[in-house]
């Protein structure tokens, strides 16, 4: 295997510069574009023949632009018969429809690993799956980044007093209590019920102590804000002193930014793995660069070192 090469789609090209800012190297050259038909076409405009190609594209808005983007991409650097080709994928769309919890619906989570794998993708590199099976739809190597450490050092360094971390629903149960033993904390669980699907959410109970004590809630991401907005809103009445709020992923989509605006919620934590326009930088939305966590990654699948090895001092 020859020399490394980076490259991105249009989906976060300012992402993709700070990684090979980490790396030290330049980001390849290519051309991608799209014609007045909406058909996107792409040309590699360095040699990638025998490389280790990396092509870092997370799936968010447009997600479907910007998926076929990827897909186009995957298979413009197998047919320049690229050595490897590692799908970087920071936020991976469509991860909420990992299964069948309703009659004649898709699996569209699997569908996406399938296209990705046939495009052309030796192995996958994502961060934060809404669900952990969702690994196993890839009949390629998969490695899953997780923002945990980047967030739980950043609250530590608040000095916070009397915390406890709040996983939003019981889905995010596992992930919020390893949160929790991070931060040294308690944790409590926010019961929640969806309604049909247009997004939703009937809060339920809080199963834990929050009362008189700082609260931190946790999950994957942020999409509309309504179940943030509901959780905030039911910690303060069980008598949470303050509540911020953390996701490795602020998609931040309708009126997610008005109903954090307008919510009581201190502070809302969050990672660069999607672009956040102007617009959208509240003064009480903190982003966390993702780029040394990707960058090191990169590093370390290209030389042949271990992924999981970068945690083991932070635990």
């Amino acid at each position: 295997m020859e020399e490394l090469k980076v490259f991105a789609g249009r989906a976060h090209p300012a992402l993709a510069q700070s990684v090979c800012d980490y790396l030290g190297m330049p980001l390849g050259k290519c051309e991608v574009t799209q014609f007045s038909n909406e058909n996107i076409f792409v040309r590699i405009l360095e040699n990638v023949r025998s490389r280790d190609v990396f092509l870092i594209q997370p799936i968010c808005s447009p997600v479907n632009n910007n998926l076929v983007e990827l897909l186009i991409m995957l298979d413009a650097f197998w047919r320049a018969s690229a050595d490897r080709i590692t799908a970087v994928i920071p936020y991976y769309g469509y991860g909420r429809t990992d299964k069948k919890d309703q009659p004649r619906v898709p699996i569209t989570a699997r569908l996406v690993a399938d296209l990705i794998t046939t495009a052309g993708a030796s192995r996958a590199l994502l961060v934060d799956l809404h669900a952990g099976q969702i690994q196993g739809f890839f009949s390629i190597p998969v490695d899953e980044l997780s923002a945990q450490t980047l967030i739980a050092n950043y609250i530590k360094k608040k000095q916070l007093e009397n915390i406890v971390v709040v996983a939003t629903d019981i889905g995010i149960s596992k992930k919020s209590r390893d949160m929790a033993a991070r931060l040294k904390a308690p944790l409590a669980i926010i019961e929640k019920r969806r309604t049909g699907n247009n997004d939703q959410t009937e809060t339920l109970n809080i199963i834990g102590e929050v009362s008189g004590k700082v609260a931190i809630t946790f999950d994957d991401e942020i999409d509309t804000a309504g179940s943030l907005v509901h959780a905030v809103d039911a910690l303060l009445r069980e008598g949470a002193r303050e509540v911020y709020a953390c996701a490795s992923h602020p998609v931040l989509s309708g009126p997610a930014i008005e109903r954090i605006a307008a919510s009581p919620v201190k502070e809302i934590i969050v990672t660069d793995t999607i672009p956040l326009s102007v617009a959208k930088r509240l003064d009480k939305i903190t982003v966390l660069p993702i780029a040394p966590l990707l960058g090191e990654a990169i590093h370390r699948i290209h030389t042949g070192l271990s992924v999981g090895a970068m945690y083991e001092d932070n635990k």
